[in-house]
């Protein structure tokens, strides 16, 4: 049975056992050493399917991706903080141990939404933005510098702390909300985006990830674009995974699983006309597929490997 024989697993299990024990797990050399160590245990591409896993490995990976959402909270609060304390937070933000992860992933993001979308998005919500929102800042700074961003998260200390670190940049202070209310009791406002992103950790626990991807099929815009962060393999110990066939309402554009540093996999649905949920109404995938050399032509990071899933079609056929 693979729970028992994958070494992966073992080891996951393992440092499962330790984290778990951790009085704390704000930052310090015995949390940030576990953490790295687990991250660099599910990192390498492995065919592991968790959904298949037995019972008792599925609690521990329920539990373990609860952990890691409470540790990478508290780390990004601990930098934040550092970074709010500068006269210029913005030209420090690299003093985030994975910001360079974010410059990539960010980069990704951007590269797939233009291959999708043949305009530029005017206005962008950023779902579960946290006290260091650096998807929202690389995005802002980097690639979309017109585009409007509003951050919503339902925890008003965090976004007291972000808002921070944009307050003395001009151009960012005006283009950049922090918004604090539960993204469940905003509706109509929502079809003011083109672009919806939901942070990976918002709904760590399946059932309320597809509570919220529900209530955005609801209240998006038709036509506007949804972007998602998954994960696949045994990067799906560390972060929730997103189907096809969670995404309800959606057309399902496209699905790539970074194979390098980068932990997140992307996907990109559509917003359909709106049609009641319960009819039997799901995702389409698009019956086309981009080669892996199509990817890394629109994609300057070289090293930057990723698989692009099957489209439905393909799979059955």
């Amino acid at each position: 049975m693979v729970c028992q024989s994958n070494p992966v697993v073992e080891q996951v299990c393992e440092l499962y056992e330790k984290i778990s024990k951790l009085e704390s797990l704000n930052p310090s050399k015995d949390v940030n050493m576990l953490f790295t160590e687990l991250v660099n245990t599910c990192m390498p591409p492995n065919p592991i399917d968790v959904s298949k896993l037995c019972q008792k490995i599925q609690e521990i990976r329920s539990h373990l991706i609860k952990l890691c959402g409470e540790a990478e909270g508290l780390l990004e609060s601990h930098y934040s903080k550092i970074l709010g304390s500068y006269k210029n937070p913005l030209h420090h933000l690299n003093i985030f141990p994975y910001f360079d992860n974010y410059i990539k992933l960010s980069l990704l993001e951007f590269n797939i939404l233009t291959k999708q979308t043949a305009i530029t998005p005017a206005r962008i919500a950023f779902v579960g933005s946290g006290p260091l929102p650096l998807t929202s800042l690389v995005l802002a700074t980097k690639h979309l510098k017109s585009t409007y961003f509003d951050n919503y998260d339902i925890d008003s200390a965090a976004n007291s702390m972000a808002s921070r670190i944009v307050a003395s940049d001009p151009d960012l202070s005006q283009r950049m909300a922090f918004l604090s209310i539960d993204i469940m009791d905003v509706t109509y406002a929502l079809k003011e985006y083109n672009v919806v992103f939901l942070a990976a950790l918002v709904g760590v626990d399946k059932e309320e990830k597809i509570k919220v991807i529900n209530h955005l099929a609801k209240y998006m815009a038709p036509g506007a674009t949804l972007m998602l962060r998954s994960a696949h393999g045994a990067r799906a110990f560390l972060y929730p995974v997103v189907n096809s066939r969670d995404l309800k309402g959606f057309e399902v554009l496209s699905i790539y699983h970074p194979t390098d540093e980068v932990i997140n996999s992307v996907v990109i649905a559509r917003k359909l006309p709106l049609q009641p949920l319960d009819q039997g109404f799901g995702s389409i995938v698009l019956p086309s597929k981009c080669a892996c050399a199509e990817i890394h032509s629109f994609n300057p990071i070289n090293k930057m490997n990723m698989i692009e899933e099957l489209s439905l079609e393909e799979q059955l056929s």
